[in-house]
């Protein structure tokens, strides 16, 4: 049977809907695929693509480490259950590796290294099927590392590819019925250090805990920063008077305490994706 297609459930405009019809060719011109899946709103948008032109040729597989928050872990399997898609976990050992875990300025290089060298074997197997990911238009302009990674690697890059940007995959995301079309940006745990700073299995759980705690109370855009055994705290700045609230304030002082940071402050400049590459050279 073959795959059924994703109906759009409000209209697209007639550059959005080239967009969305040349990404469809792009991934029906593969034979079979394996999508490095994060839950993230691009590859969810690739894997759902490739699912849709590829049915059971398409697999999605999520590399697992404790860099990935379990809330998050949690959501791609639910996102990929929704769209049907077959999904593997392969777990990852970045964090054996001193060219990440002493958490240097190219420290994604050695993350995204280490996940293509899981998944190139398991594409080669399955009669040299391609490895793509969710990389959009923006992401070129940012600092990622990883990104030579992966073009070493020889994985595909549909979305850049096709100069499909962020907001454009939030569009087309929303005009298909994906529940996740703006489901914030959320790179892993990893970032939460400054460069230098050396990363362990305990202080990604740590800024792990520290971020669950404000999600269940509301706030999903969120960052708990940790320098040394502070922490601060982001979140937008229209939101920042509420972590001020006594209410909130004490029980959420109590609980970072608890978890072993010593001091607790809040970021007056509100949630800035990327903050701490500002230091970097460029």
């Amino acid at each position: 049977m073959a795959p059924e297609t994703f109906r759009l459930l409000e209209p697209l405009s007639i550059e959005d809907e080239q967009r969305l019809k040349q990404l469809r060719e792009r991934i029906l011109n593969f034979k079979r695929v394996f999508v490095a899946y994060s839950g993230g709103v691009d590859s969810t948008l690739v894997a759902a693509i490739a699912q849709e032109q590829l049915g059971d040729c398409a697999c999605a597989v999520t590399g697992v480490s404790p860099s990935l928050a379990s809330h998050l872990l949690a959501e791609a399997r639910q996102q990929a259950h929704w769209l049907g898609i077959r999904h593997r976990e392969v777990k990852t050992k970045e964090l054996e590796d001193p060219a990440y875990s002493s958490n240097p300025t190219d420290r994604c290089y050695a993350c995204k290294r280490e996940l293509h060298s899981h998944l190139a074997p398991i594409a080669e197997a399955a009669e040299g099927a391609r490895v793509l990911d969710g990389v959009n238009l923006d992401d070129l302009g940012d600092h990622r590392p990883g990104l030579e990674a992966a073009g070493e690697a020889g994985v595909i890059s549909p979305l850049a590819d096709l100069q499909i940007d962020k907001t454009c995959v939030r569009r087309l995301s929303r005009a298909l019925g994906f529940p996740w079309w703006d489901k914030p940006a959320q790179p892993c745990l990893a970032s939460r250090f400054p460069y230098g700073e050396a990363i362990s299995h305990h202080r990604l759980r740590q800024v792990g805990h520290a971020e669950a705690w404000l999600i269940e109370r509301g706030f999903s855009r969120v960052r708990v920063r940790s320098q040394g055994l502070s922490a601060r705290i982001e979140v937008p700045q229209e939101r920042l008077s509420e972590l001020l609230a006594p209410e909130l304030r004490e029980p959420l002082v109590q609980f970072m305490l608890e978890l072993g940071f010593t001091s607790v402050s809040l970021d007056l400049e509100g949630l800035v994706s990327g903050k701490l590459n500002r230091g970097l050279p460029g």
